[in-house]
């Protein structure tokens, strides 16, 4: 695949992500207001983080990682039905296994609550309303998994469109049943004695335990839908039974047991990291999310877009033996990707409390809890580049069925990680533990991107990333990208006092129309022909 063909799937996917992080956007800004950023909210954070997890595991992390590149083998070696007999009997085996492991689950909450005084648990209100989350979204683990599943398989067949628009799904249904529950409250209000058993005001847990029963009936649709995707791709997605011992399904497993290692001390880390913040106070996991949320606004529409496409990109290159094309797609994605993501930073980390106050601030979220999330994603804008970074060196060594280094790369970051956020939790006062938590996220995706940079360089050779940065004597693109970026940045800050007055929407757009148009001023100065080449690109 060519560059220009690598950039245009990117806006494919990159839109259809905008759609989905736009809707996330109002979806966070109602659940902000309706549940607020205490401890309902940290408690759905930690229930949510396990079929998450089992995504991040069996869906479009390790899975996805581990399926693709030997899936698109068998594309390019003109075999769709080869291909479709091993998607349907890794599919099969993946969604028995989950389904073995949410039965045992549930059976072990059921354990855990028959036996609580014995255990020595108490009956406060968070565990009982965490296990009654955890158990509600159990299930969800296994059609968002499935639907995980439909997104590799359409993505390897250079389906963009349809696997990227699948996450709208699930914010239709979480939007809904949030206005729902604002419309049932605004009219019991109004008429109290109108249909009560339908409109009531709600309890914030019983508002948070709704919530998780619309995102049940969503992962089944997202299934669905990506079933009936593959369908029309040609890969039908019936269950099989056969063909469970062929060579290319044990690689995929082989592969998925070390991809799986990673991902699983990932998630395993991300788990730790919502302990040690509900250690650190009742509110920090809620407020972290939130924070992570808005992070993932910039990340997940271009971040996530470029890792998407480079991994069965890399893959189809790989297969061909095309090194050099692959070293082309590499550098220009790069390029591309810290175009946005500077800038990008730099907005998030001087406009961190107006967004977060715009965007969350109202209702149950008081001005507290805008002060603590700002904090957060103030840090988590400065790592936005290294976050991106690592979303197109990752598939770097996927593509090339090579698991161990991502593995090993982050196995000894979630090392560093936890060693750092149990110092900020020991070490840093109350309100600024979760801020702590935050800078070590950022510290150690810098050090990861370090060490798959330095790696790929010793197995590859050159990757074509020195001329992009340039030397002081000649700065490349991605200098002359942050240098503009910085400049942005001051200008914004010393035109917020001039709006400071105003209100808080209208001045947070013309803020960020400011920082536009210098980034845009300064781009044609410095980059035009970036600029150029990289509209070019996005034509073709």
């Amino acid at each position: 695949m060519s560059a220009p063909k690598t950039l245009r799937n990117v806006f494919t996917v990159g839109a259809f992500t905008m759609l989905s992080r736009v809707l996330g956007l109002v979806r966070e800004m109602l659940q902000s207001r309706l549940i607020g950023a205490g401890m309902e909210q940290a408690a759905f954070t930690l229930a949510f983080a396990i079929p998450n997890m089992a995504r991040k595991l069996f869906g479009e992390g390790a899975l996805t990682a581990a399926f693709v590149p030997v899936f698109k083998g068998e594309v390019e070696s003109d075999s769709l039905e080869r291909a479709s007999q091993l998607a349907r009997a890794v599919m099969t085996m993946v969604l028995l296994m989950l389904g073995a492991i949410v039965l045992l689950l549930m059976g072990g909450l059921e354990t855990v609550v028959h036996f609580r005084d014995a255990l020595g648990l108490k009956d406060t209100p968070r565990l009982l309303l965490t296990i009654r989350l955890v158990k509600t979204l159990l299930p969800y683990m296994i059609f968002i998994c499935g639907a995980a599943f439909g997104m590799g398989v359409l993505n390897a067949l250079g389906r963009f469109k349809a696997s990227s628009f699948m996450p709208c799904l699930l914010n239709f249904f979480w939007i809904g049943i949030l206005a729902w529950l604002a419309l049932s409250g605004l009219i019991h209000k109004a008429y109290p004695d109108f249909l009560p058993g339908i409109f009531t005001d709600y309890r914030l847990d019983q508002r948070i335990h709704r919530v998780a029963m619309a995102i049940l009936i969503a992962g089944a649709a997202q299934m669905a839908f990506m079933f009936w995707c593959m369908h029309k791709a040609g890969v039908s997605p019936r269950l099989s039974f056969s063909g469970w011992r062929d060579s290319k399904v044990v690689l995929v497993w082989k592969n998925l047991g070390i991809a799986a290692l990673g991902a699983g001390a990932i998630q395993i880390n991300y788990m730790l990291d919502q302990l040690l913040a509900q250690l650190a106070n009742s509110w920090a996991a809620g407020v972290i999310g939130y924070a992570e949320r808005l992070m993932d606004l910039p990340l997940g529409v271009i971040g996530v877009a470029f890792g998407t496409v480079l991994l069965p990109t890399f893959a189809g290159l790989f297969a061909k033996g095309d090194v050099d094309g692959a070293r082309e797609a590499l550098s220009s994605s790069v390029v591309s990707l810290m175009f946005v993501m500077l800038p990008a930073a730099a907005g998030l980390l001087v406009l961190a409390p107006e967004i977060t106050a715009v965007i969350y601030q109202g209702g149950a979220f008081d001005a507290v809890a805008t002060v603590r999330v700002s904090r957060a994603l103030a840090v988590y804008a400065v790592g936005l580049g290294f976050f991106g970074f690592q979303k197109t060196m990752v598939p770097w060594f996927q593509a090339q069925n090579d698991m161990k280094t991502p593995l090993r790369v982050t196995v000894y970051t979630v090392v560093v990680n936890a060693g750092l956020n149990i110092l900020a939790v020991w070490l840093l006062p109350v309100e600024w533990r979760h801020v702590g938590l935050a800078l070590s996220t950022v510290l150690c995706a810098a050090i990861g991107c370090a060490l798959l940079v330095a790696i790929a360089r010793r197995r590859n050779g050159s990757l074509g990333l020195r001329k992009a940065f340039g030397m002081l004597g000649a700065p490349g693109p991605l200098l002359k990208m942050l240098g503009a970026s910085i400049l942005m940045g001051f200008a914004v800050a010393a035109a917020k006092p001039l709006v400071a007055n105003g209100p808080a929407l209208i001045a947070l757009v013309v803020l960020i129309a400011l920082g536009a148009v210098v980034y845009g001023v300064l781009s044609l100065l410095f980059m035009r022909g970036q600029v150029r080449e990289f509209l070019r690109r996005s034509r073709r």
